[in-house]
Formats: C-alpha cells, sequence, structure tokens
C-alpha cells in the first residue's frame, strides 16, 4: 500500500512590500533598504506581472490568496490604488498595512472606494507617549488614531497591529480596550522579531521567554473576552498557551474576513513556507517578512514555480524537520516555533525557537 501524500499547501498570504519609502523611522522596522531604494522599488508593470502570477496560482488552488500592499508605507506609492484595483479585478482578496498618519479625509476616501477587505494600523501602546517613542515621531500617535477615525467613518473595517516588546507589554489590555472603543474587528499583537532595525531594539526591548509567555497568557484572557477577532503574529506558541487554556475548542473568530488578512487562516502558529510569503520591493521572495532567506524573485522565477518548487519553503512546511526542543514537542504540528527567531539566533531556520520556555515531555 502507498503511502498517503501530504495535501499541496495552499498560498494564504502574499505580502507585498510595494514601495520601501515610508514617511517614519520607527525603532522596531523589519526594514534594511532606507528611503534612497525607492527609486528601485518594483515599477507598475512589474507589479502587475506580480499580480498577475498570484492571480494564476490562486487559480491553481481552492482559494485566491490575499494580497497585502505593505511597505514601507504603502501610501507613498502613487500608481497603489491603480494596482489595488488591478489586483481586485484578478479575483485577488486586496487588504493594506499602513501606519495611518498620511490617512485626511482625501485618502480615507481614496481607501474606501478601493474596495480594500481590511486596513491594519499600526498602534504601539495605548498612549501617545508610548506609540510615539516606538515611531520616533511625535504626533504620530494622534494622526494614526485620527486616520483610524476616518475610515471608521467610512465604514472601512480595520485592525490594530501592537507590537509588543518589554516596556509597553503591559499595555495590552489598555490597548485592546482602545482598539474596541475605536471600532477595530480585530487586534493583531506583534511578538518583536530581532531583524532589521529591530536587532538594534531586541537589545534592549525584547521580551525575556518569560515575559512572552506571561504576555501570550494576558492574550489569551483577552480572547475569551469575546469582543473581537484577536491573533498573535510571529509568536506561534500562542496556539499552544490556547490548548492548554482549553481556548481552541470554541475560539474566537468575531469579525473575521472569509479567508482573510491572516484571520482565521490556519492553526499554525509560524505559517512561513505553509501558507504565507513576502515579497519585497524589488521582487524577491522570502518565507515571511523577517526570515531572510532568499527563495527566488518574480522577475525571474515564476510565484507558482517558487512556491511549489523552493526547497526552502517545502522544508519550512515540514514539521518533522524541526530541531531541538521543537523537534520533540508535541505542539509542534499546531505551532511550529519562530523560524525567523531561530534563523536571528543560529543562522538555522530549523533549530528550535529560542524564545519559548515550555519544555516538551521527555526532553530534559
Amino acid at each position: 500500500m502507498k503511502p498517503m501524500k501530504s495535501p499541496p499547501r495552499m498560498l494564504r498570504l502574499l505580502f507585498w512590500e510595494s514601495t520601501i519609502q515610508c514617511n517614519l523611522t520607527c525603532a522596531h522596522c523589519r526594514r534594511l533598504d532606507s528611503n534612497d531604494a525607492a527609486p528601485k522599488d518594483m515599477s507598475t508593470d512589474q507589479a502587475r506581472i506580480l499580480i498577475a502570477q498570484l492571480a494564476a496560482l490562486g487559480q491553481s488552488q481552492p482559494m485566491m490568496p490575499i494580497m497585502v500592499f505593505s511597505g514601507g508605507e504603502p501610501l507613498c506609492r502613487p500608481d497603489l490604488f491603480d494596482l489595488i484595483s488591478h489586483a481586485k479585478s484578478q479575483g485577488i482578496v486586496p487588504a493594506l498595512a499602513t501606519n495611518g498618519t498620511l490617512i485626511d479625509e482625501a485618502m480615507a476616501d481614496r481607501i474606501a472606494a478601493s474596495g480594500v477587505e481590511r486596513v491594519s494600523i499600526s498602534l504601539d501602546g495605548a498612549t501617545a507617549e508610548m506609540h510615539d517613542h516606538m515611531r520616533q515621531l511625535k504626533g504620530s500617535f494622534d494622526q494614526a488614531v485620527q486616520g483610524i477615525q476616518r475610515l471608521h467613518n467610512k465604514g472601512v473595517p480595520f485592525q490594530i497591529n501592537m507590537t509588543v516588546t518589554q516596556h509597553n507589554r503591559h499595555q495590552l489590555t489598555d490597548l485592546y480596550d482602545l482598539a474596541q472603543s475605536l471600532g477595530a474587528v480585530a487586534v493583531h499583537p506583534f511578538m518583536l522579531v530581532p531583524v532589521g532595525c529591530g536587532v538594534e531594539l531586541a537589545e534592549t526591548d525584547m521580551m525575556t521567554p518569560s515575559q512572552y509567555e506571561e504576555s501570550l497568557k494576558v492574550i489569551v484572557a483577552l480572547e475569551q473576552r469575546g469582543d473581537m477577532q484577536i491573533k498573535v503574529t510571529c509568536g506561534p506558541h500562542y496556539e499552544r498557551v490556547k490548548r492548554e487554556a482549553g481556548l481552541h475548542h470554541s475560539a474566537n473568530t468575531h469579525g473575521a474576513v472569509p479567508g482573510g488578512h491572516g484571520h482565521g487562516a490556519s492553526s499554525r502558529g509560524c505559517l512561513a513556507g505553509m501558507g504565507v510569503v513576502f515579497v519585497g520591493h524589488q521582487g524577491d521572495v522570502f518565507p515571511c517578512g523577517y526570515l531572510p532567506v532568499l527563495c527566488g524573485n518574480v522577475l525571474e522565477t515564476s510565484l507558482s514555480d517558487i512556491w511549489r518548487h523552493s526547497k526552502d519553503l517545502t522544508q519550512l512546511s515540514d514539521s518533522n524537520a524541526l530541531e531541538g526542543k521543537c523537534g520533540a514537542c508535541g505542539f509542534k504540528t499546531v505551532c511550529g516555533g519562530c523560524r525567523a527567531r531561530a534563523y536571528a539566533e543560529t543562522q538555522n531556520y530549523l533549530a528550535e525557537e529560542p524564545f519559548c520556555v515550555y519544555k516538551p515531555k521527555g526532553k530534559a
């Protein structure tokens, strides 16, 4: 009897760094290039090639992927809304990730008219003092909140993203309450990965493994409130913590977009190689935006070929290839550990997650 083949991997989310340009210089940014590299951004024609490739890949699988127009700051890209419209015309689900500071009334109107499924806006604290410190620009909190309010007034669904550090983790509950009061459909806490500018930030702001665990438990308590959807990004062992709390039996999907923007897309913690890819501003493809392992370039090789045949993407999707305590862990198929964090620590993306306190049974 022949062994059963594993089902083919399905691309659910493509994050596109639509431009390297940004109006902020955030302390925790994943960008490796500066605004000076903006002239090297993919042209409109090249971006259309990417969109065509993504549509072709989507047509070959049961669901069309979501394309998150990210950056840098995507609102700095002049042809952004033409490209969003083009993606939508190809059956792709478009979403937008922005810092919110450029959303005046006119921009809010354009976003509302574009038909994006959801907008994510970053607030790295529940107070202006905390957020402005992280964003390194006084007034950026107030500008982002005003942008959020303008979107809400025009009926645009939005989520709040928060980069969680040692210094703002005590504001998780306050941020959740603020997001709810603003009318957000979801909150996505992001657990800092030491890459880009975050390498320097990690020396002072990175949580310890025990603080990391405590923060995940706070998020479990917030999810149990059931007020709105909450999803941890780059904190894959949240899937273990949820199961230990029994929350996975009645996971909250309030406010989820069908298929969408990471919302309930998979029960696996780390989706690098499983359901996510990141395309850089010059077309380079990576397993995620925080794992600098080059898998190809869409201007040289089709996205379908890269997705299906990249050795690194294939290896990342195999839970049995994990090493150390991750390989011995009973939660490896739902967690997988953060492969980017493992790589940053060891230069081996299959190594054990360095910020996890859990000890698998039988593992010293």
